[in-house]
């Protein structure tokens, strides 16, 4: 009987140490965690996604030695709301930031609703990532952009370096201009990185690194000893700029200085790494295919982004998942990983991947969402938007299963699209599958309603129709 107890309470402790990302079978060895969320960089801008161009070969390394999802997602499909969900695990209708600056871009005539008002700053009475680590025994160090508040330090980092309201560099050569580092010989980003390195060297305890280093957003200012190697190489048109190239090169290295670094502090084998990017990449500078547009749009080049996880001996090499995920599932899945309790009240809107990533267990199909209820101007007249003048009118968003839904609030249009047989979203469904459309509009409004999710509906009375009447045409 006594053998059968034993036998019993070792099983318990087997689940109990290797169901999901559970850490407390030693509480004084918790796992480091790296969090790269990098500005700007496409779903298609790297090698390990399939570019032949963009080298990328230390990222491509990290992403065999642990599980890629190509369905991964921003919450957003530009910088601020993307990184103010990522920090809060919050949909951007619950902390109120929609876009970068006013709501109320592109031309008044051409805007035929009242955007809803945009929040520029993450309010106080939100609980953000950091400051639970850091309650939580975890030193803590913000590197690079954080365009959420003026000052990191006031959010839960002990060390700040170069963070701060600036959403992209004056220049990423010296002096830089608007980030406030002190200026050296160096490039930005290799600054960046070296104040990182010095972090991960002084510290013995636990700690996260939040690693964002402004690159590769504008300016495109290229690194000069890469770029002849990238002007003689032949690339795709529209995804082989020399001067982007010599950037995402540099991200690359930079990255590789990282790994090296934790390497050489022993730090690796226990440091739980998260790669992926705030939202798709530029397409004035690279673009996407074969998904449609780019950063600003809510096609699938907007918001579609690079997105792989690695943790020595807890997740598997060599894994690729299809299944559909968002950076609002990193907040749940590093406070599992860090094995702290979700604090009570505290409202999570991703989902924690522990099971998925260490144990390979499909969840439940579930529903992605997306809400941008203002007005985005496009960058250049030629793009793959639903018109010229706009990245993204006011509408909102959702993915279930190989669906995707746009709904538009200007003019209650709908555009369905099947993603598995059509990631280019090219051919619109909804008048050939009207019963897909209705389910997926009905749990759209179901979730918008649930959310108090502000919807557009007032009319401007600057707007002129004859500017509406060209935009049609031209779709």
């Amino acid at each position: 009987m006594k053998k059968l107890f034993l036998n019993m309470g070792l099983l318990v402790m087997a689940i109990h140490l290797f169901v999901g990302c559970s850490v407390q079978e030693n509480k004084y060895r918790r796992p480091n965690i790296v969090l790269i969320n990098i500005d700007d960089l496409g779903w298609a801008d790297t090698s390990f996604m399939g570019s032949e161009f963009y080298e990328t070969p230390h990222i491509d390394d990290l992403s065999k030695q642990g599980m890629l999802f190509t369905n991964g997602y921003a919450s957003a499909a530009n910088c601020a709301p993307s990184r103010a969900s990522l920090m809060t695990g919050k949909w951007v209708q619950r902390h109120g930031i929609y876009t970068v600056g006013s709501s109320e871009r592109g031309k008044t005539q051409n805007r035929k609703l009242i955007p809803i008002a945009n929040t520029n700053t993450i309010k106080d009475d939100f609980v953000l990532l950091p400051q639970i680590l850091k309650e939580n025994g975890y030193a803590t160090c913000h590197a690079g952009k954080w365009h959420l508040s003026d000052d990191p330090l006031k959010k839960g980092f002990d060390v700040n370096i170069g963070g701060s309201h600036v959403g992209h560099p004056s220049s990423y050569y010296p002096p830089y201009g608007n980030v406030n580092l002190e200026a050296t010989d160096k490039r930005l980003t290799d600054l960046v990185m070296d104040k990182t390195i010095d972090f991960i060297d002084s510290v013995s305890g636990p700690f996260f690194v939040n690693y964002s280093p402004y690159a590769v957003h504008t300016p495109i200012q290229p690194v000069d000893k890469l770029l002849e190697k990238y002007r003689a190489k032949q690339g795709p048109k529209g995804a082989s700029n020399a001067d982007y190239a010599t950037m995402v090169q540099n991200l690359d290295q930079n990255i590789a200085r990282l790994v090296d670094a934790l390497k050489n502090n022993g730090a690796f084998e226990n440091t739980f790494i998260v790669f992926t990017s705030d939202n798709g990449g530029l397409f004035a500078v690279s673009d996407q295919h074969p998904l449609r547009s780019g950063k600003g749009s809510y096609y699938e080049g907007g918001i579609r982004v690079p997105f792989f996880f690695l943790w020595k001996n807890k997740i598997k090499p060599h894994q690729k998942s299809k299944e559909p995920i968002s950076n609002l599932d990193i907040f749940p899945t590093l406070l599992k990983v860090a094995g702290i309790t979700k604090p009570n009240g505290l409202q999570l809107d991703g989902m924690d991947l522990c099971g998925l990533l260490v144990n390979n267990e499909r969840s439940k199909e579930r529903a992605l969402f997306w809400h941008f209820p203002i007005y985005l101007q496009a960058v250049r007249k030629k793009n793959e938007n639903r018109d010229m003048m706009f990245r993204t009118r006011p509408g909102s968003v959702i993915r279930q299963g190989k669906w995707k839904l746009h709904y538009y609030y200007e003019d209650n249009a709908v555009e369905l699209y099947d993603l598995e047989d059509d990631p280019s979203e090219q051919l619109e469904l909804s008048q050939l599958n009207m019963e897909k459309t209705d389910e997926l509009k009905y749990k759209l409004s179901d979730w918008l309603e649930k959310t108090k999710a502000p919807i557009p509906k007032l009319l401007n009375p600057e707007f002129r129709a004859n500017a509406k009447s060209e935009i049609i045409k031209n779709q």
